[in-house]
C-alpha cells in the first residue's frame, strides 16, 4: 500500500483517491471475470459486480460474461458486514483495492464500500500495450465529507425517468451518494399524490412521476448506494399546489402554472390550520414514497409580499407578535418541523430557515456562500454548501473546483464546527434545461465538484483534474450519458446531415453560454420557449477554448524565451487559425436562411476577424517584428467586439487571442528578447 503524499493523480480516477500507488503488472480484459465474496453476501454487492462486468464491455467494446470457472480473472470482495440495506448519512464507504496480475482484491467494512471500490475499479479500465486492462493499482480510499449530492430540477422542465437513471448511473460512477429530487415549483408539481390528486392533476400539464416511477427510482438508487432526497417547496415557490388547492393560498385564487422563472409572491397561509392539516397528510403520504430520513422543504425566496397584502395573514401577525415576515415564516418552519417529527423525518431547508430558535437537527443549506452555512454551524446546525456549485450558472469545472465546503470563512470554524458541515451539493436547474441537453449542462463538470466533495482537500491540480476528468467523461459516455452525443443530435436538427453541420460544430466548440442569470433576466423565457438555439447546445466550458489557452501560452513563453520551439508551436496555432478563419464561408449557406440560425451571423463573422487577428499576432511574434499603434488599436476594437455576448453566447477563444495581441504589443517595446533571441530595438513598425 502506497504511503506518503495523499492521492497520487498518476491514476486515471475521479474523484482522487485518498491514497494510491500504480503498479507495473495489470491484468488483461478478455472474455470475462468471476466474482468470489468473503464475508456478508450483500444483494447490493454482486448487482454492482453485474454492472461492472457490463460497462467494462461497454467501455472496451468486448463482451465480457461473468465466468464461475477460471482461467476469467477474480474479483475477490472481502466484506466485513453488510452495513444497512439502505443507504444512510455517514455510513462506511471506504475501501481497499489492489489490483494485480493475481487479480482483484477489494476489502471493505460493509457493502457501501464496495459500491466504491468497484466504480474506481471500472475507471482503471484503460487501452494498454497488448489491448484493454485493468490497470495495476494499489489503492486506499475514504470519503472527505459523507454528504456529496447532486440537485436534479425536474419541475421547471420535467426530467423522464430514463434521464434521472441515467444521471443516478453516472453519479455512482464518481461516486456522488445523494439525488436531491426537486419535485415541486411554481412551475409545477411533479409526483403524483392519491391523497390530494390535484397537486399532480391540476399543477403538472400532465408531467408527473406516478408513485410506482418514484417507487423503482428510489429503489434504482438505492441500489447504487445513493440516497434520494426529495424536496417539495414551501411556503413559497408553491403556485403549482395553489391551481388545484387554492385554498392553500394566503390570497384567494385562482391560480394557474407559473409559466416565467423568478421570484413570485403566491405564498401559503400560516395562519390557517387547514394548511397544516393539509401539510400533515400530504407529509405522511410522500415519507412512505421516500424512506430516507431526510426530507427537503425549500423555505427560499418568500419575498412577503403576498403576507402584507393579506388581512387574515396581518391579523394572524398582530395576533401571534410576528414583527414580520422573517418571523411569520419562522413560525411556519416550526410548525412544519413538528409535522416532519411526527413522521420521523428531519427538514432541511434553504438558508432562509434560519432563525434564533431553529431546532439544532435541522440541515441548513447554503446557496448564499459560506456566511450562511458559517452562521448554521455556530449555531450548531448540521449544514450543506452549494454556493459555488451551481451547474446551471454555466461556470467551469475549474472554477466549481476551487470552491471547498470549508473554505473561505468556514475555514476559520474550530474543529467540532466543522464536523458540523456535511458536505455539499452541485445543483442542476432546469430553466434552460430539458431532457435532450440537461446531461450535458451535469457532465463532466460534477464530477470535478465530487472529487472536491470526495478527496482530500491538498488535491488542487486544475491541469490534472481536468485530464482526469476527459477520461471519466469518456466512462460516462459508455456506460449510457448523452452528454457527448446530445450536441451533435442538435446540430443536425438547424444544419440538416450536410457539410453545414461541421461547420456549425466548429463554432459551437469555441463558444459558451452566457453566465449567471443573464438570460432569466432577459425576461423572453417561459417553460414552453423551446430550447433549440445555438446558445441551448453550446457547452457549458468550450474545451477546443481551454486547449488553445494552454496552446497561445505555450507559444507565448517559447517566443519570449527565444527557444527553437516557437515555430512548431506557431504551426499547429496557425493550422487551427485558419480552419476558424474559413468557417463562416462554409456556414454561410444555413446562416443565410435567417430562422434560429440567424441570430448567430455575428457570432461567426467574429470568429474569422479574431482568428485573422490572431494570425497577424503570431506571424508578428515569430518574425520579430514591431506592431504599430494603429495596428494594436484596431485590433483591439475587434476583439472586444467580438467578445460581446451576441445571441446569448460567447466566443470563449477571444481572451486567449487577447493575450497574443498583448504579447504582440508588449514584444515591440525594445526590452523583450525575440524568438531568435535577438532585441526588439531595431524592428520596424508593421501597419
Amino acid at each position: 500500500m502506497a504511503s506518503g503524499q495523499p492521492a497520487l493523480t498518476s491514476l486515471p480516477v475521479v474523484p482522487a483517491p485518498l491514497r494510491a500507488a500504480a503498479k507495473n503488472d495489470g491484468i488483461p480484459v478478455s472474455e470475462g471475470f468471476q466474482l468470489r465474496q468473503v464475508g456478508c453476501e450483500d444483494p447490493r454487492i454482486v448487482e454492482a459486480f453485474d454492472r461492472f462486468v457490463d460497462r467494462t464491455s461497454r467501455a472496451t467494446g468486448m463482451v465480457q460474461k461473468i465466468e464461475a470457472l477460471s482461467p476469467a480473472p477474480t474479483v475477490t470482495i472481502a466484506c466485513g458486514g453488510k452495513g444497512s440495506a439502505w443507504p444512510s448519512l455517514g455510513e462506511d464507504e471506504s475501501y481497499r483495492l489492489d489490483v494485480g496480475s493475481a487479480g482483484v482484491v477489494l476489502s471493505v467494512p460493509e457493502a457501501a464500500g464496495a459500491l466504491r471500490g468497484l466504480a474506481t475499479l471500472f475507471q482503471l479500465v484503460a487501452p494498454g500495450p497488448n489491448g484493454f486492462e485493468i490497470r495495476g493499482a494499489s489503492v486506499e480510499d475514504r470519503p472527505r465529507f459523507p454528504w456529496r449530492g447532486l440537485l436534479l430540477d425536474s419541475s421547471r422542465h420535467f426530467l423522464p425517468v430514463s434521464v434521472v437513471k441515467r444521471t443516478l448511473d453516472a453519479m455512482e460512477v464518481v461516486k456522488l451518494n445523494v439525488l436531491h429530487w426537486h419535485l415541486s415549483d411554481d412551475q409545477g408539481f411533479r409526483v403524483e399524490s392519491r391523497v390530494f390528486p390535484r397537486l399532480h392533476g391540476a399543477g403538472s400539464d400532465g408531467l408527473f412521476y406516478t408513485q410506482e416511477e418514484v417507487a423503482d427510482v428510489v429503489e434504482y438508487a438505492r441500489r447504487r448506494g445513493i440516497r434520494v432526497v426529495p424536496e417539495f417547496d414551501v411556503p413559497g415557490h408553491a403556485t403549482s399546489w395553489f391551481v388545484g388547492y387554492p385554498e392553500l393560498a394566503s390570497e384567494p385564487g385562482p391560480y394557474q402554472i407559473e409559466r416565467r422563472f423568478g421570484i413570485f409572491d403566491p405564498a401559503m397561509d400560516p395562519g390557517r390550520e387547514e394548511v397544516y392539516a393539509f401539510l400533515d397528510r400530504f407529509v405522511s403520504e410522500m415519507a412512505a414514497l421516500f424512506p430516507d430520513p431526510y426530507f427537503h422543504v425549500g423555505g427560499d425566496e418568500v419575498n412577503g409580499n403576498a403576507w402584507a397584502r393579506s388581512a387574515s395573514v396581518g391579523g394572524f401577525r398582530e395576533k401571534m407578535g410576528l414583527a414580520d415576515s422573517a418571523a411569520v415564516q419562522a413560525h411556519f418552519s416550526r410548525r412544519l418541523l413538528e409535522i416532519l417529527k411526527g413522521h420521523r423525518k428531519k427538514m432541511i431547508g434553504w438558508d432562509e430557515v434560519l432563525h434564533a430558535d431553529l431546532d439544532r437537527d435541522v440541515v441548513v443549506q447554503s446557496y448564499r456562500w459560506h456566511r450562511k452555512l458559517v452562521e448554521a454551524a455556530n449555531r450548531g446546525n448540521p449544514s450543506l454548501l452549494s454556493s459555488g456549485y451551481y451547474l446551471d450558472l454555466m461556470f467551469s469545472a475549474a472554477w466549481h473546483y476551487g470552491v471547498d465546503p470549508l473554505g473561505g470563512e468556514a475555514a476559520a470554524l474550530p474543529p467540532e464546527k466543522q464536523g458540523l458541515v456535511l458536505g455539499g451539493e452541485a445543483c442542476m436547474w432546469t430553466e434552460f434545461a430539458t431532457a435532450e441537453n440537461v446531461e450535458a449542462k451535469i457532465w463532466p463538470r460534477a464530477a470535478a465538484i465530487a472529487e472536491r466533495l470526495w478527496s482530500v482537500a491538498s488535491i488542487v491540480s486544475v491541469d490534472d483534474m481536468y485530464r482526469r476528468l476527459s477520461l471519466v467523461s469518456e466512462k460516462l459516455e459508455a456506460i449510457g450519458s448523452t452528454h457527448l452525443q446530445s450536441r451533435g443530435s442538435m446540430i443536425r436538427r438547424l444544419t440538416g446531415v450536410g457539410p453545414e453541420a461541421r461547420s456549425l460544430e466548429i463554432l459551437a466548440e469555441v463558444v459558451e453560454p452566457v453566465k449567471e442569470y443573464a438570460r432569466v433576466e432577459s425576461g423572453r423565457y417561459t417553460s414552453q420557449t423551446p430550447l433549440v438555439r445555438l446558445v441551448d447546445l453550446a457547452l457549458p466550458e468550450s474545451d477546443e477554448a481551454r486547449r488553445f489557452s494552454s496552446e497561445v501560452d505555450a507559444f507565448v513563453v517559447a517566443v519570449r524565451s527565444g527557444t527553437g520551439s516557437a515555430q512548431a508551436k506557431a504551426g499547429g496555432l496557425r493550422e487551427k487559425l485558419a480552419g476558424w478563419r474559413v468557417n463562416d464561408t462554409h456556414l454561410a449557406p444555413v446562416l443565410g436562411r435567417g430562422g434560429l440560425l440567424g441570430e448567430i451571423r455575428g457570432v461567426s463573422e467574429n470568429l474569422t476577424r479574431s482568428a485573422q487577428v490572431a494570425i497577424e499576432a503570431i506571424d508578428l511574434l515569430v518574425s520579430g517584428r514591431a506592431p504599430s499603434r494603429a495596428w494594436i488599436d484596431r485590433n483591439l476594437i475587434t476583439l472586444a467586439e467580438a467578445a460581446r455576448p451576441k445571441a446569448e453566447v460567447i466566443l470563449a477563444v477571444v481572451p486567449a487571442i487577447r493575450r497574443l495581441v498583448d504579447a504582440a504589443a508588449a514584444f515591440g517595446d525594445g526590452k523583450t528578447q525575440g524568438a531568435a533571441g535577438s532585441t526588439t530595438s531595431d524592428r520596424k513598425s508593421v501597419v
